[in-house]
């Protein structure tokens, strides 16, 4: 049978993560990860039921959503809003310092956003095509145990045939058998009531 799924959530870049899968490992291997994510605290199994119901209904699939918000997950969630990155943000230039000192701190923030973003996406993209390359190889083992399990059902099922032919011969020569010997049985007590009935004439006489 098959194994019951679980939902399990972690981040990575800019998202939240979730996928139903069978068990850690699995998670594991949906999400690309190179190291035991679970041992290190930065993922876990998922109770709630929104969440659940989302990777239920599309089981194996990585779903996600915007770090740290509570939109519902999906297979491609938009870039958190900037406010939502918690990146490093521009303080005031003290009195003495001149304006212009700071103005540049902005535009390297926005820069480095930008950069991280195309990398996580680019990750997201190598992810997804190693999740197709699995879910065919699955699919394709799961053919050919159908297959195997259509041939063995089949011999099965013409073995029982044929036992149940030859079950039937053998009630039908047991049947015959049984007649002979009753029919035999007859015919010996007519004889036998005979032969006696000829002794005792034969006594009196």
């Amino acid at each position: 049978m098959p194994r019951k799924l679980k939902t399990y959530q972690t981040s990575q870049g800019f998202f939240d993560l979730a996928v139903a899968a069978p068990s850690m490992k699995a998670a594991l291997e949906a999400w690309g990860a190179r190291s035991n994510l679970f041992h290190q605290g930065f993922a876990k199994e998922i109770g709630d039921p929104q969440v659940i119901a989302a990777t239920m209904a599309k089981p194996g699939v990585v779903l996600q959503r915007p770090v740290g918000t509570t939109e519902p997950f999906q297979e491609h969630a938009r870039l958190p809003a900037p406010d939502m990155l918690d990146l490093p943000r521009r303080t005031e230039a003290p009195a003495k310092r001149k304006p212009q000192k700071t103005s540049t701190a902005q535009p390297v923030d926005d820069k480095s956003a930008r950069k991280a973003a195309r990398t996580d996406q680019k990750e997201q993209r190598r992810r997804e095509k190693e999740r197709q390359k699995q879910q065919a190889a699955a699919a394709k083992q799961r053919e050919h145990q159908q297959k195997a399990v259509a041939a063995a059902e089949a011999a099965l099922e013409r073995a029982q045939k044929e036992h149940e032919s030859i079950a039937s011969e053998i009630a039908a020569d047991r049947a015959r058998i049984e007649q002979r010997a009753q029919a035999e049985e007859r015919r010996w007590q007519d004889v036998k009531d005979r032969l006696q009935a000829a002794l005792r004439r034969a006594s009196r006489s």
